[in-house]
């Protein structure tokens, strides 16, 4: 039997875990967050131009899942949108994935049907194909244009993103944007792409918006949280220890047992903001600069909703940085190497030690979560514990 549910974080995962458990019925479930704000990193809000900003990075949904479909469209009205994105590539913008046009793009005519044809004997009826296989051809046309993408983006992008040289990276990270064999543009292929039509936070407050889930913003709640090493249970400070709680813990697992076994690198960001009266900007809402020393894109964010504010933009440089706990800048990507991971499993199996203690989410999983696998692991975790704890 569970008493009360505590969640630290309400992000995406936080507050479809809530919502979880308030509809299975009789839990208390509190929500804490240390932002001032919920939604955690799909927060957004309209500015002083009537733009909706989303404030920790531009987001899209995509999924194939309709299961997960179903869940969200449940909380609110969405709207069809596909997302469409362009490099910016030795004076030259091409679309992202790179595609049939990116060859047209670079080679001339002649060049661009060879190669065009090569690809399409090595490859018969593949849709797509990573940079990483493409690098590995013996075809030398294939090999050699595959060599120019890494040498011209996949390495500076990843280098720059990640603060590490490419070849310490997990090379699933280099195989999350492939290489189309079309003229398709879209940036995603799902079935199910769109946007929530009143804006991300007000999908999540609607997913708290329920009589069993309470709130509190700007709480720290770390240092509320006990370790009991001789019962192998966490408890939390304010509950009674005779009442039986789950704590669901969406932070930095590093964090949570305050690094006894060091730091686990994280990627942050920076953000500059330039409103400019003109109704456009560029072309699609992202542009990446895999060559620019600094940024890697440039979001605009009205081009993020299938309709936006006249006569003026809202645009955002993206800087990436270093995360250093204590220097005030929050984790969003978990940096993936075989150091890393093997650090995170130290803390995962402390973790195992703590009969009442879910960890789930991004950041405690260490883990690169689209949105809709966020939702579909906190949608898997609910149901492997609703198998094991009756209410």
């Amino acid at each position: 039997m569970i008493d009360k549910v505590v969640i630290v974080g309400a992000g995406l995962t936080g507050s479809v875990l809530a919502r979880l458990f308030a509809e299975k019925g009789k839990l208390g479930v509190t929500v804490l967050d240390r932002r001032n704000h919920v939604g955690g990193n799909v927060y957004d809000y309209q500015n002083e131009a009537g733009i909706c900003i989303q404030k920790y990075g531009p987001h899209a949904f995509h999924t194939n899942s309709t299961k997960v479909y179903d869940f969200i469209t449940e909380y609110g009205r969405w709207i069809p949108y596909e997302l469409r994105v362009r490099v910016a590539l030795s004076g030259k913008m091409t679309p992202s994935p790179f595609n049939l046009r990116t060859i047209d793009d670079f080679y001339s005519q002649k060049d661009a049907r060879r190669l065009k044809k090569s690809l399409e004997e090595a490859y018969p009826g593949k849709g797509t194909i990573t940079v990483t296989e493409m690098m590995a051809s013996e075809n030398t046309l294939i090999k050699a244009h595959a060599q120019m993408l890494f040498d011209k983006d996949y390495r500076l992008y990843t280098a720059k993103q990640w603060g590490i040289p490419v070849s310490q990276i997990d090379r699933r990270i280099l195989e999350r944007v492939p290489i189309r064999l079309d003229y398709q543009d879209r940036y995603f292929d799902d079935e199910y792409q769109c946007q929530p039509a009143q804006g991300y936070t007000q999908f999540i407050e609607n997913l708290l918006n329920h009589p069993g889930i309470s709130v509190e913003i700007n709480r720290e709640a770390l240092k509320d949280i006990n370790f009991d090493e001789g019962n192998n249970r966490v408890s939390f400070k304010g509950i009674s220890l005779k009442e039986k709680i789950l704590l669901v813990y969406t932070g930095a697992i590093d964090e949570l047992f305050d690094y006894r076994f060091g730091e686990l690198p994280y990627r942050s960001l920076k953000f500059q903001y330039q409103t400019h009266h003109r109704d456009s900007f560029q072309e699609v809402p992202i542009v990446a600069y895999p060559q620019d020393p600094h940024f890697t894109r440039i979001t605009e964010f009205k081009k993020l909703y299938p309709a936006g504010v006249a006569g003026v933009t809202t645009i955002a440089y993206e800087y990436p940085l270093s995360h250093v706990v204590g220097g005030g800048r929050d984790p969003y990507y978990p940096v993936l190497t075989k150091d890393s991971m093997q650090r995170y499993q130290e803390y995962r199996e402390a973790s195992k030690r703590y009969r009442n203690l879910v960890l789930c989410g991004r950041l405690a999983d260490f883990q690169y979560y689209d949105m809709d696998q966020a939702i579909e692991k906190a949608l898997s975790v609910f149901e492997g514990l609703s198998a094991n704890h009756s209410n």
